[in-house]
């Protein structure tokens, strides 16, 4: 199969969708790679590296117009769609629940689009989860901005000037961005806290030395694709009691609570803002999805109450080339479960193929 690769029109978007080493493996499998000039350059990736891989340089209408597959990160606007010939596959995030109207867009011109967010949470499916491999990038960056907006160091040092006690990190969410926000703040020396609705999560927290914060109620979150349901009003007021006490200690928060298909819970209000202690600053992961703190700004660092509250979207743009690697290769396994050489098996009731597929032959199925 032709696959083509483009350049992301997304501001501020560094990724590309495939790497010349992914590339480059795919075509030795017997597929074509046709990538618009610069494509990878934002990641590192110059055409040379492409070119050496086995890959043809075209302009992005030629690679849309003679490819069999588009792989993308974000979803193709309308001018890629209209470039795409009929019945072509398109391998890119699409959100669908989100995003009814380019599914539609895509469903007219009879395009089978696979969603990369939309990979089941099952063991053998674990090397094409793109939510989890670019959350863990964004877990790490999330701690590391957090820390170059603080005013003080995390570890506790000790000095003939005097003594230096360690910050405190409060995380809410131990999903695949808190756990490795977790690590990453104790690795840097920090005193680590961590609240969840799943209260199976305590394990894992505290094997990478967190705090799990208990809440004392009967009612346990419902977990469906790995991600927890919206709990009720009674438990989040729970949840805020058991937490107050290390928010307001705390000099760094990082919040990464998300419910899939719905606007991010809010977590931390204005009031609580109000008694955090002056210089802390929040993290908020879910700004994309409306934030877990009320006075978040989408890509903006909101100062408020003597509190920085950073709203930066897109973390995993920010380590372009790690990023695009893991990318790639969650495509190219994806890529290899789906077809061989010869093209797409179209195994429609198989389990993976049935939760990334969301229109076919002119059919919506989502």
């Amino acid at each position: 199969m032709k696959i083509a690769v483009i350049k992301e029109n997304r501001t501020a978007e560094n990724r590309v969708a495939l790497t010349p080493q992914v590339a480059q493996q795919l075509i030795k499998n017997g597929h074509e790679v046709l990538v618009e000039s610069h494509a990878g350059y934002a990641s590192n990736y110059n055409d040379e590296a492409y070119t050496k891989a086995g890959c043809s340089i075209l302009s992005k209408s030629d690679a849309l117009a003679t490819c069999d597959v588009l792989a993308k990160v974000n979803a193709p606007d309308d001018q890629e769609i209209g470039l795409l010939r009929e019945g072509v596959a398109v391998i890119s995030y699409l959100y669908a629940s989100f995003n009814q109207e380019l599914i539609q867009k895509l469903n007219l011109k009879k395009i089978s689009a696979f969603s990369m967010d939309a990979i089941p949470r099952i063991s053998r499916a674990q090397n094409m989860d793109a939510l989890s491999s670019q959350a863990n990038l964004a877990g790490y960056k999330a701690v590391i901005l957090g820390a170059a907006h603080m005013g003080k160091i995390f570890p506790l040092l000790m000095t003939a000037a005097g003594t230096v006690t360690p910050s405190r990190v409060l995380i809410y969410g131990a999903g695949v961005a808190g756990l490795q926000a977790i690590a990453t703040a104790k690795r840097l020396g920090a005193i680590v806290e961590v609240s969840d609705v799943r209260p199976e999560t305590k394990e894992q927290v505290e094997s990478l030395g967190g705090k799990f914060i208990e809440v004392k109620t009967e009612e346990t979150a419902k977990v469906e694709g790995g991600y927890a349901k919206e709990v009720s009003a009674e438990y989040l007021a729970k949840q805020k009691e058991a937490v107050d006490k290390s928010l307001f200690q705390a000099d760094l928060v990082i919040t990464t609570a998300l419910v899939m298909g719905r606007k991010a819970p809010v977590l931390i209000t204005e009031d609580q803002v109000k008694q955090m202690k002056l210089g802390s600053v929040i993290v908020d992961m879910a700004v994309e999805q409306g934030g877990n703190c009320e006075l978040s700004e989408l890509d903006k660092i909101a100062v408020k109450h003597g509190v920085s509250i950073i709203g930066q979207s897109n973390l995993p743009s920010t380590l372009p080339q790690n990023a695009s690697e893991l990318y790639a290769k969650n495509i190219q396994n994806l890529l290899t479960h789906l077809a061989t050489n010869d093209g797409f098996k179209w195994e429609l009731e198989e389990d993976i193929t049935k939760g990334t597929l969301m229109c076919h032959q002119g059919a919506i199925l989502k």
